[in-house]
């Protein structure tokens, strides 16, 4: 069989047994346990499917992350993805209703992490590799901001002829996206000084004031036209409501489009001062993501997308959105790189989530066609 899709469509029973099988496997971030039993399952799907056996990058706090390498020589070709889920154990139940799959991780990003595996096995078995080197990346604390993981995905990526992020497609257009904001994670401590607030208010200062004025002093760097957001999430303070509140705290959220603007506003919030005399204040955090920005590799690595996409039948755009992925970090490398080769459907975080069944076959075509490149258009038509 020479045909992709037509081998892929064979094996579409297994490709849905893998992905139920590794939803089924419950991996919230904070479980180290939970999400190393996951990582099991997927390092026995790799072997399964793939011949290939995870070099482990073993964690201390987080799960173990993992890497598998297809072919010794030629061009690195890495693809990305994490296994850790938002969800807390039992908090989604998998069930299979209208074509839709829907249950914990399943389209953030466990359907999109089988696709890969499917999409390589679709070429290996059908000797269509050639010199290609194939490093999977699939890290375990992505949806915690990737503490443990950023620096080994950097090291691991390096050198790499491009990068291929299997995270879900944009919701609701089954898009790819080509750029993605940075993001910033700060905590601001706020100390004051008690007092009773009925027999000597004037003698506090209220930590809770400094608070509010802080708020208002963060949302007004808010601008929508750099495409920059600031976001006080969390606002903690006071002990009683008869006492002059002599502690708060603040956590911050920030986005921004490209790396001069994430300077521009970290610089900002870092030199943030007290507006009530007697307050002190601590700021922690920092940068945790850098912008993804598209680049004349990347739109060039679109544009072969499209041309597989359109061989296959539909049409995609690249698009740039809000939240960040591990693509980020691999942008800001100088890696081309492509994002939202995952699988498609709705409900990322959301209690809905789920994946369109009938499109896990075409995308998975689809990441085998870019890795193909030109050569792959006309294996990848049904």
């Amino acid at each position: 069989m020479k045909n992709i899709t037509d081998y892929l469509q064979h094996h579409r029973d297994e490709i849905f047994a893998d992905i139920r099988r590794l939803v089924s496997a419950e991996s919230p971030s904070g479980d180290k346990a939970a999400v190393d039993r996951c990582g099991q399952v997927l390092q026995e799907i790799f072997q399964q499917r793939l011949g290939l056996s995870a070099v482990v990058d073993p964690q201390p706090v987080q799960g173990d992350h993992l890497k598998f390498t297809l072919g010794n020589s030629g061009p690195q070709i890495t693809l990305l993805g994490h296994f850790d889920t938002v969800w807390d154990h039992g908090d989604l139940v998998m069930r299979e209703e209208d074509g839709k799959l829907y249950g914990p991780g399943v389209l953030d990003m466990k359907a999109g992490l089988v696709q890969a595996i499917w999409a390589v096995r679709a070429l290996q078995q059908l000797q269509l590799l050639g010199d290609n080197r194939i490093v999977f990346l699939c890290n375990s604390d992505e949806e915690i901001g990737s503490p443990s993981s950023h620096q080994w995905i950097s090291r691991q990526a390096e050198g790499s002829e491009y990068v291929l992020v299997v995270e879900p497609a944009e919701v609701g257009s089954g898009n790819l996206k080509v750029a993605r904001k940075g993001s910033g994670q700060y905590q601001l401590a706020i100390v004051g000084l008690a007092a009773h607030a009925g027999n000597n208010p004037e003698e506090g200062i209220s930590a809770v004031q400094e608070m509010a004025h802080q708020v208002l002093f963060l949302h007004g760097l808010n601008d929508p036209a750099r495409g920059t957001t600031v976001n006080v999430g969390i606002a903690n303070g006071g002990s009683r409501t008869n006492v002059v509140a002599d502690r708060a705290e603040l956590g911050i959220d920030t986005r921004t489009t490209s790396a001069a603007e994430a300077q521009r506003l970290h610089e900002i919030i870092t030199a943030i001062q007290p507006v009530m005399p007697g307050i002190s204040l601590t700021l922690s955090g920092g940068q945790t993501r850098p912008p993804m920005e598209q680049t004349a590799a990347s739109r060039l690595l679109l544009e072969r997308a499209q041309q597989v996409a359109n061989t296959l039948g539909f049409n995609i755009e690249g698009k740039s959105v809000g939240g960040g992925s591990d693509g980020n970090f691999t942008a800001a490398l100088g890696i081309a790189t492509l994002d939202g080769l995952g699988a498609s459907g709705v409900g990322i975080h959301a209690r809905n989530e789920h994946i369109y069944l009938d499109d896990v076959v075409p995308r998975a075509a689809l990441l085998a066609g870019i890795i193909l490149g030109e050569s792959g258009e006309d294996m990848c038509q049904q």
